[in-house]
């Protein structure tokens, strides 16, 4: 007890030098230029903790029992000459200043030479339980707990402790010469790691029938692991109080004089009117919790005592990460570690975050943050890409909030909307070029069809090159040119004129009627448009979009774009006669060559200008087809 006597005297020397001007205006004020202790010289942060004070001086006190409402008379006992105990009779009235004993002397400035008490009501009138309780106004990290007494000292007490401001109370310590009788606990119970946050009882070593003893509670006092109090929790917790409450259960001897007399008698009610409660000092010493964030606690502006929190800490206990400071999680600082909050990584595009522990561990401890909202159309944990249909900016740092641009890919020449995070390259059709893809590429021009823009430049005999070498396709009302292409400048070299034959009547041709007997004889039917076109040895490569297919062929014919192949001769010959940008009903044969995978059109198929009224009547075919009509 002796160490928690020294605490005592030295917070009470701490209060007497603060009434004084020699403290401070304030024992939770700082001092004016000075450092901050939560951080060293070279502004790194370190562990800080508020004072040691004296958490209850001030601060109100509810009693249960307080004499002087109505006025009533006491006895206080001394010593005589004799040795034997004397009487002296007084009156508490809580109307008169000299007679009054209210709870605000229990916390005012503690004077031994002008002792100011409150006091209960005497036995008479009041029951032996009398209930004090302290309210703090704020989590504290108690190291004692104190209470000297003007009267005889409680022979059985009880300290209760409530971390959530009276809501709910929690067994602190017992004081008592009967454990088991008023407890139900053994007496001075051993303290071990397994029950370090349990109440014990301990016997009250002085009953002597005298007024000025105190009681003493020290919270670490016996408790194991008290010297490694930093890694301990569950001390930590124990340690934490919001309110403070004292219940006095029995005075010693009172049972004892009363039973001996007649309770009607003179006597036995002088006797009663000599045993009350009288508490000259309460006082409570800890430091205010903060976790080691913060150094001193100061008024928030709803009046209520909260940490000046340092080390990107919030909160009353700075108990949590203020917001944006979540890459790693929120600790309790340390002598060795001050566990700074640390602000997420967002590159300056996002204004909230979030912790994410797997990524904290995967990351070796070292960063958890995920950035929430990315704005300025960045993407990512840290906000350090650009979303989709955005690419980056190499002129501006990442951190600029222009730092990405949009795509802005050319809705005819391009894929898609979504471009190259980095280099900002749209992807383009075949035969298109240019960031955007809006432009053809060198040895291509520009058609009128949307799903072709750009066309190679066709190469075509001198004898007719209104067929073949019109750079632009005839406009036969199809389709309409849908972009702003340019193409290249390169020279249109024609072939030699053909040296061969050509026949005097071709079987493929415009005007030419369909029947269900042509349609069953050939291999393949099917409705085409016709995009581009290039030359491969003696063949024509046309590409061509398949719209309807009616009849499949060996080939299985499928829809979507594919690859027509026409013999050159055949084509010079203009059997078949074909034109870009137009569609055909093709009836051809399946084409025989292995290496060319596509469609097979020659001299013998039949080619002529789709009519949209011809769907009907090859839907007939089909049907036909099916019965066995072929």
């Amino acid at each position: 007890m002796n160490v928690v006597y020294c605490i005592i005297l030295a917070c009470q020397l701490m209060l007497v030098l603060a009434q004084n001007g020699g403290y401070g205006l304030s024992m939770f004020a700082a001092q004016q230029n000075q450092p901050d202790p939560c951080y060293d010289i070279d502004g790194n942060p370190r562990r800080c903790v508020p004072d040691f004070v004296n958490a209850a001086f001030g601060m109100p006190v509810i009693a249960s029992s307080t004499c002087g409402t109505p006025p009533s008379r006491f006895c206080a006992l001394s010593s005589g000459a004799d040795g034997e105990r004397q009487r002296n009779c007084f009156v508490c009235d809580a109307s008169q200043p000299k007679r009054r004993h209210p709870p605000d002397y229990l916390t005012d400035l503690h004077n031994p030479n002008n002792l100011t008490c409150w006091q209960s009501e005497p036995f008479t009138t009041s029951p032996h339980n009398v209930t004090l309780q302290l309210a703090l106004g704020k989590k504290f990290e108690l190291t004692y707990i104190s209470a000297e007494f003007c009267s005889l000292r409680p022979d059985s007490m009880a300290i209760y402790k409530s971390q959530d401001y009276g809501k709910t109370w929690q067994p602190y310590q017992y004081y008592s010469s009967q454990c088991r009788k008023m407890y139900g606990l053994p007496k001075n119970a051993m303290i071990m790691k397994q029950n370090e946050q349990e109440a014990v009882c301990s016997d009250v070593q002085n009953t002597e029938l005298v007024s000025g003893a105190r009681v003493a509670f020290s919270t670490l006092e016996g408790r194991p692991s008290s010297f490694d109090f930093d890694n301990s929790p569950v001390l930590q917790d124990w340690v934490t109080a919001t309110d403070i409450k004292l219940v006095f259960n029995r005075l010693p001897g009172f049972e004892e004089e009363t039973t001996a007399l007649q309770a009607s008698t003179e006597e036995a009610t002088t006797i009663r009117d000599s045993y009350y409660y009288a508490v000259s000092d309460f006082s409570v010493g800890g430091r205010c919790k903060c976790n080691g964030h913060a150094s001193r606690c100061v008024r928030g502006r709803d009046g209520r005592l909260v940490c000046d929190c340092r080390h990107n800490t919030a909160g009353p206990e700075c108990e949590q990460c203020k917001q944006f400071h979540y890459d790693r999680p929120w600790a309790r600082a340390t002598p060795k570690d001050a566990n700074e909050c640390v602000a997420c990584n967002c590159n300056l595009h996002a204004r909230k975050c979030r912790f994410n522990m797997q990524l904290y561990q995967l990351s070796g401890r070292k960063s958890g943050g995920v950035c929430l909202n990315c704005r300025h159309n960045t993407d990512g944990r840290y906000c350090h890409y650009c979303k989709e249909g955005f690419y980056r900016d190499s002129s501006k740092p990442i951190q600029h909030r222009k730092a990405c641009k949009a795509c802005d890919c050319h809705p005819v020449g391009s894929l898609g909307t979504i471009c190259n995070q980095t280099s900002g390259q749209c992807p383009c059709k075949d035969g298109v070029t240019g960031l955007t893809c809006n432009r053809c590429a060198k040895g291509y021009q520009q058609s009128r069809s949307p799903i072709a823009p750009c066309i190679k430049i066709p190469q075509v005999p001198l004898t007719d090159p209104g067929d073949m070498s019109s750079s632009e396709p005839a406009n036969d009302g199809d389709n309409e040119s849908t972009s702003d292409y340019s193409s290249d400048s390169v020279d249109v070299t024609y072939n030699k004129p053909y040296a061969g034959k050509c026949p005097k009547t071709c079987k493929s041709g415009e005007g030419k009627e369909i029947t269900q007997s042509k349609y069953c004889k050939k291999d393949y039917a099917a409705q085409v448009h016709i995009l581009s076109r290039e030359k491969v040895g003696d063949w024509v490569k046309f590409t061509v979009n398949v719209n309807t297919v009616f009849k499949k062929g060996k080939q299985k014919i499928r829809r979507g774009d594919q690859f027509m192949f026409v013999p050159k001769a055949d084509l010079q010959c203009k059997c078949p006669k074909i034109r870009l940008g137009r569609r055909y009903l093709i009836l051809g044969s399946d084409n025989p060559n292995k290496d060319q995978d596509g469609l097979l059109v020659d001299r013998k198929a039949t080619v002529i200008r789709w009519q949209e009224d011809w769907n009907r009547r090859l839907r007939k075919f089909q049907r036909g087809e099916r019965k066995n009509s072929c």
